[in-house]
């Protein structure tokens, strides 16, 4: 992605809407004047004084057990450096998400504007009644240290320097299956740490306290071998002064046989020459961000035998704070802990490294582009869209805590703890990460129908730099150009076309190859061959032809035209695959328990109960192409024959049986209420028959297209939810039409499942 292209689109995606990236909702009733009067006076009355009592009571009232601030003084703002609290705050914002999204933890950031130690754990020690955790964060060495120790002895909740221990946790963990790996011992190992600043004093704890020597330890700063002759160590750095070798051996002369380099420090400070005279199957973590001490590249050339870590995404063995900190807050919150201290973070290390040693999810190897992933060399740490990190850190975390005698809620029924963890994370916040890697394992042609539209062509450049898909762009090609230029969007490579305007002979050819083509199709449907030659003229026949004919593997349209005006072109050309008797349309919602799929939300008016059941043979199929296993309610207003008479009621206990029939084995009910379906314990209560059994429903089947519309509509207004869609299912080629107003995110989502449809074509 190019640079200019990086910045506007995180300037905008930060700016857009609702400012920032987290915000307070409430999570009680407020419908009306009694509500309100419990949430607050006079009813609030009772917590308060109850609280007052018993002071513990405060985490059965309030939010203080699921709420950690994020704190800093933006004096180390990750690569950033000194550049104040108020800079600091997007990254702090960013940091309170990634809690949400990979814990359930809620958040606020507090950016205090001070350098002096005393104000800062002053500060944050008379806010300990508000949070339930301090994860502090970006906080410049040596003062960090002070800090932390400070407050771990002054407060009586969790507190964690994320910079310090994070890096420290995820890269134990690897070490310790990197050394499991290539059969070397820890405790004799010789490990060379270039970096002498927070994270890397915390790793070099964390590793002696997993048995690794102090005498086997090189820790280097900018001004070389921390010596005990140096008169100019500040902070931690004494710790680990090594006066074995000489005080001005170089970092190239101390690699020289050394088994472990560990990288905290800047890029390029390695070359494939210096880590050549390292030991045998050696292992090199180059951790600096974006720029790793040595690139992934140079040092698998030069030392084939080794294995390789750094910061980045893009390689193997990424180390990632995220894989460590939301899982010890969540564990740690959960027992009530008092602190966070060395046994916890040993926990959260053991589990990692276990983790990576159990089968891949495929969820998770899709995630990465379908590569298979096992533990060994290239796959020594979780990755972070793992599902299991939360079922296996956060418990691990709990019981080291239990342990120590530092819980004061200590869980009883394990069980039941790791399914409320599951619980926690029903939002599928891969999804869309599954979508596009999918998409990027065979990348298709995708035309874009109404090109000339902004939210188009910005979705058209990320699924460009992203490889989601090969653009091809339909439209007046001056307006587009002045468009692209206006608004800096750069489209390297992406052909444009104006059908009402062939700029060469080879477009000129094509143009009749359709006509002729549409005219042999349509030519008994009353249509002349020179109406055939206008009417291919417009964009959305013209991009379906496209499609028919080879020249894209798929179409997206309708973002400015109504509905029916584009399917109908696409039904008439392409036509629908064989033993399909109904295509269907399909939303998709995306609500904190999981992505939920409703249909038939676009097609079809009247249905029969053989229509309901093909339809949801159809929906069916798809959810399972996102690897996600079909819960399937049939819905209505009544439930397993309580109106025996309704038109559609009936079509729906009519479909399940049918369905009941031939897919004995799927998990599927009906006919039933909507929140039947999406609540078990109800339905379990009094229909403890059901096929439901103790799911939720993720895929609802409506009995018409006016329930099912209305509903995707009104529940993704009132929830705010994401919406994708609608996808049309069961074409011979695949062809989706948008809906009026979809957003970026949108478009490109449903370019990356146009792009996986056009691959089972191909197939």
């Amino acid at each position: 992605m190019e640079q200019n292209s990086l910045k506007e689109q995180a300037l905008y995606y930060h700016a857009k809407g609702r400012a920032g990236k987290i915000e307070v909702i409430p999570t009680k009733e407020t419908a009306n004047q009694r509500d309100l009067s419990l949430a607050y006076s006079p009813g609030v009355a009772e917590p308060c004084l109850s609280i007052a009592n018993k002071e513990e009571d405060v985490y059965k009232y309030t939010a203080k057990g699921n709420l950690v601030a994020v704190i800093s003084n933006g004096t180390a703002v990750l690569g950033l450096g000194d550049i104040g609290p108020a800079a600091s705050k997007p990254v702090m914002e960013g940091k309170g998400l990634l809690f949400k999204i990979y814990a359930d933890i809620d958040c606020f950031d507090l950016e205090l504007d001070t350098k002096n130690i005393d104000e800062f754990v002053r500060t944050v020690k008379i806010l300990e009644p508000t949070f339930g955790g301090i994860n502090l964060e970006d906080i410049a060495a040596p003062d960090c240290f002070e800090i932390e120790e400070r407050l771990k002895k002054e407060l009586n909740i969790p507190v964690m320097h994320d910079d310090q221990h994070g890096t420290a946790i995820i890269s134990a963990a690897a070490l310790l299956n990197a050394l499991e790996i290539v059969k070397k011992d820890i405790k004799k190992v010789r490990i060379v740490v270039n970096g002498a600043g927070a994270s890397a004093i915390s790793c070099t704890r964390l590793y002696l306290a997993l048995g690794a020597k102090k005498e086997n330890i090189f820790m280097y700063d900018s001004k070389g071998l921390i010596h005990p002759d140096r008169d100019n160590l500040n902070g931690k750095k004494p710790e680990f002064v090594n006066g074995t070798v000489a005080a001005n051996t170089s970092l190239a002369e101390i690699l020289d046989g050394a088994d472990v380099f560990v990288g905290l420090s800047r890029g390029n400070v390695l070359n494939g020459e210096m880590i050549k005279v390292m030991a045998k199957d050696c292992i090199i973590f180059a951790m600096a961000n974006p720029t790793p001490e040595i690139s992934y590249e140079e040092a698998t050339k030069a030392r084939p035998d080794c294995i390789m870590a750094t910061g980045r995404s893009d390689y193997p063995n990424q180390v990632n704070n995220v894989l460590g900190f939301p899982f010890i807050f969540r564990g740690a919150l959960d027992v009530r802990a008092t602190e966070i201290n060395e046994e916890m973070k040993l926990g959260a290390v053991y589990a990692l490294a276990d983790l990576a040693k159990k089968p891949v999810p495929d969820i998770v190897n899709i995630a990465y582009g379908n590569i298979n992933l096992k533990y060994g060399k290239n796959y020594i740490i979780p990755k972070p869209v793992d599902p299991r990190l939360i079922s296996t850190v956060a418990p691990a975390v709990a019981r080291a805590a239990m342990d120590k005698g530092i819980a004061l809620r200590p869980i009883t029924d394990w069980d039941a703890y790791e399914l409320e963890l599951s619980k926690r994370l029903g939002k599928d916040h891969t999804l869309s990460k599954v979508i596009e890697t999918k998409a990027k394992v065979d990348v298709q042609r995708v035309v874009f129908a109404d090109a000339e539209n902004l939210s188009v062509l910005k979705a058209a450049r990320i699924v460009l730099e992203e490889k989601i898909a090969l653009p091809i762009l339909l439209g007046n090609r001056e307006s587009l150009l002045a468009m692209m230029d206006e608004y800096h969007i750069a489209l390297p490579g992406v052909k444009i076309i104006d059908p009402k305007n062939p700029i060469d002979e080879d477009e000129e050819q094509k143009m009749q190859q359709y006509v002729d083509y549409y005219y042999e199709k349509r030519k008994r449907k009353g249509l002349t061959i020179y109406e055939s030659a206008s009417v291919v003229r417009g964009r959305s026949i013209y991009g379906v032809m496209m499609v028919e004919m080879g020249d894209a593997d798929a179409m997206i349209g309708g973002l400015t035209k109504k509905y029916p005006v584009t399917v109908r072109p696409a039904l008439q050309i392409i036509g629908v695959k064989e033993g399909v008797k109904k295509v269907a349309g399909v939303h998709i919602l995306m609500t904190k328990y999981g992505p939920l799929f409703l249909g038939d939300t676009t097609i079809n008016h009247d249905l029969t109960p053989e229509d309901v059941a093909d339809i949801t043979e159809l929906i069916a199929q798809q959810v399972r192409s996102f690897n996600i296993e079909p819960r399937i309610a049939l819905i209505g207003y009544s439930n397993f024959g309580s109106v025996m008479n309704g038109e559609s009621a009936i079509r729906l206990r009519k479909a399940t049986q049918i369905l009941h029939k031939y897919h004995p084995e799927w998990i599927l009910d009906g006919e039933m209420q909507a929140h039947m379906a999406l609540d078990p314990e109800i339905r379990k209560e009094f229909f403890p028959f059901s096929k439901l059994g103790s799911h939720r429903a993720n895929v609802l089947i409506f009995p018409n297209l006016s329930s099912a519309n209305i509903a995707y509509n009104l529940l993704g207004k009132v929830s705010n939810a994401d919406v994708i869609g609608p996808i049309l299912l069961g074409m011979k080629k695949p062809v989706h039409i948008l809906q009026l107003g979809a957003s970026v995110r949108q478009i490109v989502d449903m370019v990356g499942i146009a792009a996986i449809q056009a691959q089972e074509v191909g197939k």
